[in-house]
């Protein structure tokens, strides 16, 4: 039987992700079934369920995170999609992405535009 955090979780990753959230998931589940687990509990079940940001909040913040990595490109693209699913607009996405070239550089925010532009050009 799974947990409250779990459930509290998996609806909070559809709410947030939708399909996108339960391809990672499922992706994960034949190599690392407890770190899907993991995934769903912690960033869903326990830091997205607060209510101290809103989920358009808390995906801008995800997208500049991930752009200044440089090295997420995966996860940035779920992210990306995350933000237009909970009320980003691509301009929104866009302006994030190119405030992050101030911190992160010009090469990361270059590649995160490119990924911007794939999810963009999916979503049509």
């Amino acid at each position: 039987m799974k947990s409250k955090r779990y459930k509290d979780g998996w609806a909070k990753l559809k709410e947030v992700d939708g399909t996108a959230g339960e391809k990672v998931i499922d992706s994960l589940k034949d190599i690392a079934p407890e770190f899907a687990d993991l995934l769903i509990e912690f960033p869903f079940g326990d830091i997205y369920t607060r209510d101290k940001l809103d989920l358009k909040s808390r995906e801008i913040a995800t997208i500049a995170a991930l752009t200044v990595m440089g090295n997420a490109s995966p996860q940035l693209k779920v992210h990306i999609h995350a933000g237009l699913n909970v009320g980003c607009s691509k301009e929104e996405i866009i302006e994030v992405i190119m405030q992050m070239s101030i911190y992160g550089g010009f090469p990361y925010a270059l590649n995160a535009l490119f990924v911007a532009k794939e999810v963009f050009n999916n979503d049509k």
